[in-house]
């Protein structure tokens, strides 16, 4: 490996040190827990007769109601009758922690409780000479028709007469996995059309108590309006907002075909989802009085005439972020549904690095053994390129005794050493940076792998082997108690003494990054030797905190490529002097001799 190289190497090695090390040593601040209201606005969308400077209705806390209880088999939870709010949601699959008696996680709360309040609505916007307590809103005293539980099997309905003509309906299914769809109509009993808009909201007081904020996740509103992807975290929602004191601005989009519009979090999603194929109005809104993040779907307005019954349906989102299950939504017309999963710029690669980790989990049934099988295919893909690496670094260390010459002769004339290289490279047929390329390729390839472990509910709580029970976790291993061995706890993850005291995992990282490097001989330069020498231990502690799965991948990473260096340089007659390297490195440094002989003379 010539110098130019390993300087190409080195500066990558440096610069993923840093990057690491900052977001290892100084993570993004925690955010603030949104402020606790007891009584706020939630404002409607709006119509084309009204704007948000208009009438509000009012979200109370939660009031004591009767509850239709919600029993599939992903979601259990409740339906408040009184204003028919889906405010009390959890996920079966989903555990809080990998304790066995840890809390399932809950995505909806009701406003007023110990949890974050989140919680959708359905109701009508009036128009004409119609007013707001015409029409169903927050407070609304529905009735169900019937005693049911809303099951797979079973619809819920609920009914509300209004008193002065209308009856209005709204009729609740869900499907086997996440996703709820709610019809609503209205019979007019009355000798005048009227007029009104189908909505749907969802709301957010203050942001999210468990909101992790990392730079590589996005959490907040996530928008899809006829193809278009929108993100926005909570606070360009907050920074939307230009006047607090007059008027609530509000960000709609017009939308032909296909919407969908919610917020996110790394693993789950609420989302409201329009009918495909139909018409329908995105509004994303920041409420500052009342600190309440709303995303809400308003459709066309429907006419009903004297007689007559009309209405409208929509779809809820409530659940996971499966790739297969939204790839399955994605089918039956909720356009880009699997773009809500974060893939980052490297989304070209971040895909199909995850399609063919899920393939493998799917084959191997187990997501630790399925990385290292990612791992191995990544490495059989990239091995044309790896051969012609190696076989460049076999003919370059042939080459060593010829320019050694060379620059025996140049002396100190820079110029003249640059040509006789360039002269002996295109004469034997030598590429000095084909060496590089696999590197350079790796660079993608790991942050993307880094993005799909980070970001897919797959890898959450992925059980491997032993105590490895979630790869998308830091190392739980410590020699703090010796592996578990001693009788005291491991620290506590994100700790100073947990970054002292590593795991297995990234012990293993650095000894076979160790080796690895020992392939090569040591660099002349002193201080190259030191960083090389040093290198592979600050690795080992920058990527200790980084999650398993990830750290499984490199140390696969690190063998593959070893084994494919030692093997093919040994192929073409420079076999790597291994045990000479590895006596050399815990050689202290030489210093450079700086009593040269000038130019044409001898060395003292």
């Amino acid at each position: 490996m010539d110098d130019q190289t390993k300087n190409l190497i080195l500066a990558f090695a440096l610069s993923l040190a840093v990057i690491m090390g900052w977001f290892a040593l100084f993570p993004p601040p925690e955010p603030q827990p949104g402020e606790t209201v007891s009584q706020s606005e939630l404002l409607p969308p709006p119509s084309a007769e009204s704007n948000v400077d208009g009438e509000a209705t009012l979200a109370e806390p939660a009031p004591e109601t009767a509850r239709i209880v919600i029993d599939t088999p992903r979601l259990s939870g409740s339906i408040a009758v009184t204003g028919g709010r889906f405010d009390d949601m959890q996920l079966r699959d989903y555990q809080e922690t990998v304790e066995d008696d840890s809390d399932l996680v809950h995505l909806l709360n009701p406003n007023g409780g110990d949890r974050h309040a989140y919680y959708a609505l359905f109701g009508w916007t009036p128009r004409g000479g119609l007013t707001y307590e015409q029409v169903p809103g927050p407070s609304t005293p529905w009735q169900q028709v019937g005693d049911n539980a809303l099951t797979l099997d079973t619809p819920v309905t609920l009914r509300w007469d209004n008193g002065a003509g209308l009856i209005f309906n709204r009729t609740i299914r869900v499907d086997d996995n996440y996703m709820f769809t709610v019809e609503q109509t209205v019979e007019n009993t009355t000798d005048a059309a009227v007029s009104l808009d189908p909505y749907s909201i969802l709301a957010q007081h203050g942001t999210p108590q468990d909101m992790q904020n990392y730079y590589i996740s996005h959490e907040g509103l996530v928008q899809m309006t006829d193809g278009a992807l929108l993100e926005a975290d909570y606070k360009d929602m907050v920074d939307y907002t230009v006047d607090q004191r007059e008027r609530i601005p509000t960000q709609a989009t017009e939308v032909t075909n296909n919407a969908w519009i919610g917020f996110t979090s790394k693993y789950f999603m609420a989302s409201l989802v329009g009918m495909p194929g139909q018409p329908a109005t995105a509004v994303a809104q920041y409420v500052p009085g009342a600190d309440i993040y709303q995303a809400s779907l308003r459709q066309p307005t429907v006419t009903i005439a004297p007689g007559e019954t009309a209405g409208a349906s929509s779809m809820l989102f409530t659940g996971a972020k499966v790739f297969d299950i939204l790839s399955a939504y994605e089918e039956t017309g909720v356009e880009r549904f699997t773009d809500s999963i974060d893939w980052g710029w490297f989304f070209f690669l971040t895909r199909p690095i995850f399609r063919v980790l899920n393939f493998y989990h799917g084959v191997i049934g187990n997501m630790g053994w399925a990385i290292l099988a990612l791992t191995l295919t990544l490495k059989a893909l990239l091995l044309p390129l790896a051969w012609k690496s190696y076989v460049s670094m076999a003919r370059m260390k042939e080459l060593q005794p010829e320019m050694t010459k060379i620059k025996e002769r140049a002396g100190e004339d820079r110029q003249k050493l640059q040509q006789e290289m360039m002269a002996l490279y295109r004469d034997r047929k030598v590429n000095p940076a084909a060496g590089c390329l696999p590197i350079l390729l790796q660079i993608p390839i790991f942050f993307s792998l880094y993005k799909v472990i980070f970001n897919t509910i797959e890898l959450r709580h992925a059980h491997w082997f032993w105590v490895f029970d979630d790869l998308s976790a830091p190392d739980p291993t410590s020699l703090y108690n010796f592996f578990g061995l001693l009788p005291w706890a491991a620290p506590e993850t994100g700790s100073m003494l947990a970054t002292v005291f590593l795991g297995v995992l990234p012990l293993l990282f650095g000894l076979s990054m160790w080796f690895q490097m020992r392939l090569n001989p040591a660099p002349a330069d002193p201080m190259q030797q030191t960083i090389f020498n040093w290198m592979p231990f600050v690795f080992m502690f920058v990527m200790g905190g980084f999650a398993s799965g990830l750290l499984m991948y490199w140390i696969g990473n690190n063998i593959i490529t070893f084994i494919q260096q030692y093997s093919i340089m040994t192929a073409h007659g420079s076999r790597p002097d291994l045990f000479g390297n590895i006596k050399s490195s815990f050689k202290k440094p030489k210093a450079a001799n700086s009593d040269k002989a000038p130019k044409g003379g001898k060395a003292k």
